[in-house]
């Protein structure tokens, strides 16, 4: 009997906590040397959580947007760069599910659940400036396929990806914001990696170098409509991004203090956290209220995408995009904060050294990045626009 059928039977919860051991243990050496986590995502790989999302009809255990933020934030108490790169598989999936072609998802999605593909994101591009629904690459129609050439600058674990789901001008001669998003299979390209080496601040482990890919793809992989790729991320993309994101960062900061509290409850403590003090009982207090507003939000959030796709409602109104706008620049800026005051709180030796026992520095590193993926500069203007349009003031 296989992994993924014996261990089915587990909640993913439980799973996920079975893996945290194993995601920490080369947490430190996956930063410290920028590489890939192989073996936290071949465990992920086996473990039946691959393909949380995928349904039942396709070997998947259809895992709900609940189970998912519960899994993304597990993993992060780990290691936050294999919870992104799961997140964000976890982010295509979705969409396969949703917009990709029966043909399509028969021959794709059984593959996933059993853990055999992992797909990246192909949606950055030089002259775009981060405009997630413009593309500048045209996509080229051939004779019973579809051709691109595609050069993207940031790719999440790209070059270790068996599947890629790329966004392109639909043609030559359309508008930038004509979009086709297309699944390509790895055996269906020719993958180089583009210029530059990935050595960043933090997230080193997510790999996410530039590639430079080419191939032909049967019409049969486009992912909804030609042309209407804005409905993909509307309904799909941009949702399980600000939720899962959301999820790992919290994860990852929770993690953060609870070693915190961990230490401080210890004998081993530095005389600096002194659990009599005012000013300790102070910082500790307004680092948890951060949590717990994240917290609260992120399943307030996760409720409400949860409602409008039981409903069959579209989640493209201007309440909803707001809700989840500020959830992705609210926890960005809340979960960094938190872990900024357990710096601040541990001091220089176990707060700021790459020594210490507690990776609070790497936190620091990571968290960082949560206000840049996905700017929220561009965020907060789209946020103030879209509350002009929401008469009734529609609190989440």
């Amino acid at each position: 009997m296989s992994q993924v059928t014996a261990t089915r039977r587990e909640s993913p919860e439980d799973l996920a906590s079975g893996l945290v051991g194993l995601l920490r243990s080369h947490a430190a050496e996956v930063d410290r040397e920028a590489r890939f986590p192989a073996e936290s995502v071949k465990a992920l790989r086996e473990s039946g959580l691959w393909g949380l999302t995928v349904p039942t009809e396709y070997g998947g255990p259809g895992g709900s947007l609940t189970e998912l933020t519960g899994v993304a934030q597990i993993l992060a108490s780990g290691c936050l760069s294999t919870a992104m790169i799961w997140a964000m598989h976890t982010q295509q999936v979705d969409s396969l599910v949703r917009y990709a072609s029966p043909s399509l998802t028969e021959r794709v999605l059984p593959r996933i659940a059993a853990g055999e593909i992992l797909l990246a994101s192909v949606t950055t591009e030089a002259a775009s400036g981060g405009k997630l629904t413009t593309a500048g690459a045209a996509l080229v129609d051939g004779e019973d396929c579809l051709r691109l050439h595609r050069t993207a600058p940031i790719v999440t674990g790209g070059r270790h990806a068996d599947g890629f789901l790329i966004t392109m001008r639909d043609s030559a001669d359309a508008a930038d914001n004509r979009v086709t998003m297309v699944y390509a299979d790895r055996v269906q390209l020719e993958c180089d990696s583009a210029d530059g080496a990935w050595d960043p601040l933090g997230m080193r482990g997510t790999h996410s170098a530039g590639m430079e890919l080419r191939g032909d793809l049967p019409p049969d992989q486009v992912i909804g409509e030609r042309g209407a790729f804005r409905t993909v991320a509307v309904e799909s993309q941009i949702p399980l991004a600000h939720l899962a994101w959301s999820a790992c960062w919290l994860g990852a900061a929770r993690s953060a203090y609870a070693d915190v509290i961990g230490l401080l409850r210890s004998r081993k403590r530095p005389s600096s956290l002194d659990p009599a003090s005012d000013l300790v009982a102070e910082r500790l207090a307004r680092i948890r209220i951060d949590l717990e507003l994240v917290s609260g939000y992120l399943a307030r959030v996760t409720d409400e995408i949860t409602a409008c796709r039981a409903e069959g409602r579209s989640v493209d109104n201007p309440a909803t995009q707001i809700h989840l706008n500020v959830l992705k620049v609210a926890a960005a800026e809340l979960t960094f904060r938190a872990v900024d005051g357990l710096v601040r709180l541990s001091g220089l030796a176990t707060g700021y050294l790459r020594t210490s026992a507690i990776p609070l520095e790497r936190h620091f590193r990571d968290l960082r990045s949560a206000s840049l993926n996905f700017s929220d500069d561009r965020l907060l203007k789209a946020t103030g626009g879209l509350a002009v349009l929401d008469r009734s003031v529609r609190l989440a």
